[in-house]
């Protein structure tokens, strides 16, 4: 059963940057011998394709507001990579887990990371300067590398960790509903005062 623990760690990294994940996958299969990456992901048209993305999402998650239209985009993106790559690691592992739970699995975790990451990124668009949404797309970045890899040689310890990240970004999404809150009900304001001045 060490295909549940990747299937779930591989949704929730899904769910923060699915194009990194079919790549970092994808390479892991094709040059470190890595056996429970399905060969469809070790395809050169997959990684090609899945590296120009990866260098897309790169450059517009960095930048604040373009980054939340990104997330908008991806809400239906995310959760379909999340649930394939399942599907197909399922598929590469018969016997392990059915194709449809595995698609489920991966699909949802990769549903409620990608929400949370949207709304939490949404929290940091509310700061002045641009220098903390980089630090966070570099560290969203890095975590799912670092996720990913290990999952592919450790999936219990990933997977665990995994769960813990998830569970620490629900309580920061909770805890930050209030600054979202606050920061439209500033534009609110700021709006009303301009359209009194202007009578």
């Amino acid at each position: 059963m060490t295909i549940v623990p990747l299937i779930f760690t591989s949704g929730l990294a899904s769910g923060i940057n699915a194009y990194a994940v079919v790549l970092l996958l994808g390479l892991l299969g094709r040059f470190a011998g890595a056996e429970s990456v399905p060969p469809a992901l070790e395809r050169t048209d997959v990684l090609v394709a899945a590296a120009l993305l990866f260098l897309l999402e790169a450059v517009a998650d960095k930048i604040p507001y373009v980054d939340s239209v990104w997330d908008l985009v991806h809400t239906v993106i995310r959760p379909v990579a999340g649930a394939t790559v399942g599907v197909l690691m399922a598929s590469h592992d018969p016997g392990s887990l059915g194709e449809v739970a595995a698609g489920a699995v991966g699909g949802t975790t990769a549903l409620v990371t990608h929400l949370v990451k949207a709304s939490l990124r949404m929290a940091v668009n509310t700061s002045p300067e641009p220098a903390s949404n980089i630090a966070v797309s570099l560290l969203e970045d890095l975590s799912v590398g670092g996720l990913v890899t290990l999952a592919i040689f450790h999936p219990w310890p990933a997977a665990s960790i995994a769960a813990v990240l998830l569970a620490a970004g629900l309580l920061l999404v909770w805890l930050a509903v209030s600054r979202i809150r606050a920061f439209r009900a500033r534009r609110r304001e700021r709006r009303a005062a301009r359209a009194q001045a202007h009578v």
